[in-house]
């Protein structure tokens, strides 16, 4: 999977951008009931791209709410209050711990009884959805989101949107968009710990594995690296950069079929020799004890514990984790100590960046389209996700109360905190106020997006943009048959590679017993299921160009 080159990977996708667009038009080609009078109750007549949505009359939408231990939901935020003075909606949050989000998600959509405006999801979670009906063609609908469709155009993001296509041609989630690729999730490594070994901070894996190496002969004792996010995904972030950086995914982005360009076709990914390689590097770091093998199931708190008492030097981490989680705790406890966000290491598939310009997005439910304020309701989502202002908005807060501007450069109040910016200010941006929540703020314009960034977090996008951007992958929509068929498999094919995946990394499977393993997902109808997309893949191929 190394000599993937841009043309391969996009392939089959450009030729058939102009099927989106037609998902994308005008009110003629809109269903009817998105149009009658009876669903534009509280709608603005004439709204567009750079205008204040504020609905006719006092509207309400329950939406369903993720709710981060670090931040919890708080009904006097400021957010709340003034998302409702400047839109006249009031949004009604369905709280679901974030630990169980997914879970819980899935229920409520299966039972009907779903919030109307669904976020925090991520492709391709809202295929499980599809072929019931319970979520909307949103691409139906775009033709009511001007600042969407000004984005789409304006980043030139149609192939982005043409890879979370269905095979009917339209899309059910409404993705975050952001202007340029980005990575933020990587690792924390102690540097003072670094310092006292005379290492340098590692750039690939091999510096990875030698880093730590070092550390254990040092502290015999101790694991080096100990990680959180293994719930529910086990070894979600970690085994996703290893696996990322042998040229395949795992982890928080596994996913059945990766698209091979050296061979043309998808493969099963739980079987690729990279995902193999990427288990024998993860086995070899348990095996010598330079990983704690509670890394893939322990809760996050107990991963953080080991990490800011001295017990780890190495956790996986994200820019507000590595503040809100790690410095301080870490130096009230040794004030010494020292930490930073490594640049993602680097493997056998080369100095990629591995990122998408595509976020987590919302899904609509079925619901929403017989509700008389639908129209007004694509229309805030529009304003509050994807207009400038309102992206402000979500992650800045009032200007003037949380933060003030010159030109284009955002500054902290003086009573406020929000990662590290603004030290020892007695308010957060978040728990107090509701701002930078990962439920609202996310995407836009990339220096909105770097309006929060520190210098040290600028210094490591810096070294990440300065790697080639992992191409798109080719769309391969199922038919709504496909969808059932692959449905049954799913689920059986993910548990056991889940299962292996564990056993192999912690040594209860010898790496031995790998083909037997190939087998037994074969078994389990990986080759139909790679088939099938495959069919899926040459089929849009053929239709559509490429």
């Amino acid at each position: 999977m190394r000599a993937i080159s841009r043309r391969q990977a996009i392939l089959g996708l450009s030729a058939f951008a102009g099927l989106a667009l037609t998902a994308c038009g005008s009110d003629s080609e809109t269903p009817a009931k998105a149009t009658d009078a009876a669903n534009k109750a509280g709608s603005m007549a004439s709204y567009g791209v750079g205008q204040q949505f504020k609905a006719t009359e006092p509207l309400s939408f329950d939406v369903l709410y993720n709710n981060h231990s670090f931040y919890p939901n708080k009904p006097d935020w400021l957010f709340w209050s003034e998302l409702t003075k400047r839109t006249n909606v009031t949004l009604k949050p369905v709280e679901v711990p974030l630990s169980d989000y997914e879970k819980k998600r899935g229920l409520l959509i299966a039972a009907g009884d779903a919030p109307l405006i669904i976020p925090k999801t991520y492709h391709p979670q809202e295929e499980a959805f599809v072929s019931s009906g319970a979520i909307l063609p949103v691409s139906d609908y775009f033709n009511l989101m001007p600042n969407f469709q000004d984005k789409v155009a304006k980043w030139q993001l149609q192939p982005e949107l043409n890879s979370i296509m269905q095979t009917d041609g339209k899309i059910y989630l409404l993705p975050g968009l952001h202007e340029a690729a980005w990575a933020d999730y990587s690792f924390a490594v102690r540097t003072d710990i670094l310092e006292k070994l005379k290492l340098e901070v590692p750039k690939t894996l091999d510096d990875f594995y030698n880093m730590l190496k070092a550390m254990k002969a040092e502290y015999p004792d101790l694991y080096p690296m100990t990680d959180r996010w293994g719930v529910p995904t086990p070894g979600g972030n970690l085994i996703k950069l290893i696996a990322q950086a042998y040229g395949t995914k795992g982890g928080w982005e596994y996913q059945h079929a990766v698209f091979d360009a050296a061979q043309g076709k998808f493969v099963y990914t739980g079987a690729m020799p990279q995902y193999k390689q990427a288990i024998e590097y993860l086995n070899k770091l348990v095996k010598e004890k330079l990983l704690d093998p509670e890394s893939f199931t322990q809760q996050d708190e107990a991963a953080k514990q080991k990490f800011i008492s001295g017990k780890s030097f190495v956790i996986s981490t994200n820019a507000q984790v590595l503040i809100n989680d790690y410095r301080g705790p870490l130096t009230e406890n040794n004030k010494d100590a020292k930490i930073v966000k490594i640049p993602v290491p680097t493997g056998p598939a080369g100095d990629y960046k591995v990122a998408t310009r595509l976020e987590n997005g919302i899904m609509i439910s079925k619901k929403a389209l017989e509700n008389k304020n639908f129209v007004a309701m694509m229309q805030f989502i529009d304003w509050l996700w994807y207009s400038d202002e309102g992206l402000e908005f979500a992650k800045w807060g009032v200007e003037g109360t949380t933060f003030t501007k010159e030109g284009d450069k955002y500054k902290l109040a003086d009573d406020v905190d929000y990662v590290g910016l603004n030290p020892g200010a007695p308010k957060h941006l978040q728990k107090d106020f509701g701002f930078g929540n990962g439920v609202f703020a996310y995407g836009g314009p990339t220096k909105l997006l770097q309006s929060t960034f520190s210098d040290e977090e600028m210094e490591f996008q810096n070294v990440m943009n300065a790697r080639k951007t992992w191409p798109v992958e080719p769309a391969a929509p199922l038919s709504e048959e496909e969808r059932e068929q692959v449905s049954l498999w799913e689920t059986p094919l993910k548990d056991h590679v889940t299962q292996n995946t564990l056993k192999f990394i912690l040594g209860e499977r010898d790496l031995s017993e790998w083909d037997a393993y190939v087998k037994e997902l074969e078994a389990k109808n990986s080759t139909q299921y790679v088939t099938l997309v495959n069919g899926a893949y040459e089929r849009f191929k053929k239709a559509h160009g490429g």
